[in-house]
């Protein structure tokens, strides 16, 4: 099944611009209580994940560094440990099964490599579970 279906857009969802700071992030991830959250280039397209452990980690490994100086720190400029690579929306949603494993969201990209949205964990193990409980039936198009 192709993974349109699945999608939620980039205007229902939480992304961050890789030029924001550090403490833009942290208040963004805060608010909305997420562990990461996508980053968009000035061109639109997707340029990585930012997660709670890259935050902690640059904390760790910058001294002096407090909250306060945090928004001088640009996220493009902070390690990311865990590279979330983006899908097509022309893949399948069991091309994606296996990366939900340590993903939370899986980023998808258009043709021109454009952020267009993710497709969240949760997402696919519905999907899995309606497989798995329905006899083999798939979920319908809407």
């Amino acid at each position: 099944m192709n993974i349109a279906f699945f999608l939620t857009p980039k205007e229902e969802i939480i992304w961050i611009s890789e030029d924001a700071t550090m403490r833009q992030a942290i208040e963004k991830m805060e608010f909305h209580r997420y562990t990461a959250i996508p980053l968009v280039d000035n061109e639109g397209k997707y340029a990585g994940t930012i997660t709670e452990g890259d935050i902690l980690w640059c904390l760790k490994h910058t001294p002096n560094l407090s909250f306060k100086d945090s928004k001088k720190v640009l996220i493009k400029d902070i390690a990311k440990h865990q590279q979330n690579k983006p899908v097509s929306i022309n893949s399948h949603i069991e091309d994606l099964i296996l990366l939900s494993v340590n993903q939370n969201f899986i980023p998808v990209v258009d043709d021109q490599e454009i952020f267009i949205g993710i497709i969240k964990r949760s997402d696919i193990i519905n999907y899995l579970y309606t497989l798995h409980f329905n006899k083999g039936n798939e979920p319908k198009e809407q």
